[in-house]
């Protein structure tokens, strides 16, 4: 059985995200095995370009990946979906794709070429921006509504 593993980068600082995080991954434990890796970031990137800090946080991102991981990344250039047509394909992937599902938030500059080279899907969760902070908690708690979806459980009202 594939389990979801959610690559994120560097910690996240505020207490509130924090505590959001830790709610819908405790949520998230009674419908899937849930792995979450905080692969350390390399600071605000003073020293380093956007381009430099991407392929560094890059690079620990493949590390940190198994050779059949099925990586998607969440990408303001991905697919948009609505919570059911997540659920939906969450649910198809699930059932039909015997690899883990990878999901990576990056740091504050996005994915090397490398890391999108890698990827085999893409996701965006608004075409408004969010800082990548948020963004933990948004796709935690998406994750959480799909499963609760395709449970026919009634936290989703549609």
């Amino acid at each position: 059985m594939p389990k979801l593993k959610l690559l994120l980068i560097g910690k996240t600082p505020k207490r509130y995200l924090v505590e959001c995080e830790t709610s819908y991954s405790e949520r998230l434990k009674k419908y899937y095995k849930l792995e979450i890796v905080v692969i350390p970031g390399q600071g605000k990137g003073k020293s380093l370009s956007p381009e430099n800090l991407c392929k560094l946080e890059g690079e620990k991102i493949l590390q940190n990946l198994k050779d059949n991981d099925n990586l998607i990344l969440l990408d303001e250039k991905g697919k948009d979906y609505s919570s059911p047509e997540l659920a939906q394909w969450l649910e198809k992937k699930l059932a039909s794709d015997n690899r883990d599902l990878c999901f990576v938030i990056g740091g504050a500059f996005g994915f090397s070429k490398e890391v999108y080279a890698r990827a085999s899907h893409k996701i965006s969760l608004s075409r408004l921006t969010f800082n990548h902070e948020m963004v933990r908690s948004i796709f935690l708690e998406q994750l959480y509504r799909a499963f609760s979806i395709i449970r026919n459980e009634p936290y989703h009202h549609s």
